[in-house]
């Protein structure tokens, strides 16, 4: 049995799967980027988007493929570089590939209108919201590690699946509220969303910090191996998040000024034009 706990990948198909996963995903990406690019040759689609794509998938790759996810079967140290790998670095580099972007691109009027109206609708809205997704992807590592949950859901490989889906979609929902290049109707200005990043900032250090020090948490691992972990979380989350602020900063672009066209200086109250200076 593993050292923490967990259940093993089931058979080959635990890496089989993921891996055509993951290459179907980049499969379909490059064709509708190619698309896109003969739809309009002028606009075309930039390269170093599709490369950001699938720079997210290898790190996805490296993470849930062997030999790290064996390991992260038997050391918490390897399910927390995985978890770093699924639920903040991969996502960050596959929010870059603006995928939606690319789907408005390449899909027809009517289709892509009505994607719009999907972004445009209050859900969509509400989840996209930094304030929002802040609690859904930093604020769940607390109820994971410091309640019995993530034993439970370690014991089982269906759990283990679901964690794993959790940290991917909440982490591309933050990467995306705080700095996506793709359309974001209820995106805050630039300090609201530093605001966020910077709270995530403090919860990953208080987070990791109490489980260095074995307060509140509930992890049935080896204490050097919670403590490898924390270590892992604290550095690795930083260097993450230094990127995602990165990624905020080349993404952010300027309101445009509102054009002002030259008028006649409006003469003061109480008196009247000149002579033939109105027609």
């Amino acid at each position: 049995m593993p050292l923490h706990g967990h259940a093993a990948p089931g058979g080959p198909a635990g890496a089989l799967l993921p891996a055509l996963g993951l290459l179907l995903a980049a499969v379909a990406y490059l064709l509708l980027a190619h698309r896109a690019r003969r739809r309009n040759p002028a606009q075309g689609w930039r390269r170093r988007r599709a490369v950001s794509f699938l720079s997210g998938l290898a790190l996805l790759a490296v993470a849930l493929l062997p030999p790290l996810a064996p390991f992260a079967h038997a050391d918490f140290r390897g399910h927390m570089a995985q978890h770093l790998l699924i639920g903040m670095y991969a996502p960050l580099a596959l929010v870059l590939a603006a995928p939606v972007t690319l789907l408005l691109r390449v899909l027809p009027a009517q289709r892509a209108r009505q994607l719009t109206m999907v972004l445009h609708t209050r859900p969509a809205r509400v989840l996209a919201h930094p304030v929002v997704a802040l609690p859904l992807s930093t604020g769940s590592l607390a109820v994971l590690y410091f309640t019995p949950l993530y034993n439970a859901t370690m014991g089982i490989p269906a759990g283990h699946w679901l964690l794993h889906a959790h940290f991917l979609l909440s982490g591309c929902l933050f990467a995306h509220a705080v700095a996506g290049p793709d359309p974001a109707p209820a995106r805050p200005g630039v300090r609201a969303r530093l605001v966020c990043l910077g709270v995530a900032i403090a919860a990953h250090a208080v987070i990791s910090q109490l489980m260095y020090g074995g307060f509140l948490v509930d992890i049935h691992a080896p204490v050097d191996q919670v403590r490898g972990g924390a270590e892992i979380m604290y550095y690795g989350g930083d260097l993450a998040e230094l990127l995602l602020a990165v990624a905020l900063v080349a993404t952010w672009r300027p309101a445009p000024r509102p054009r002002t066209t030259a008028t006649e200086p409006v003469p003061p109250a109480g008196t009247s034009l000149p002579a033939g200076g109105a027609s």
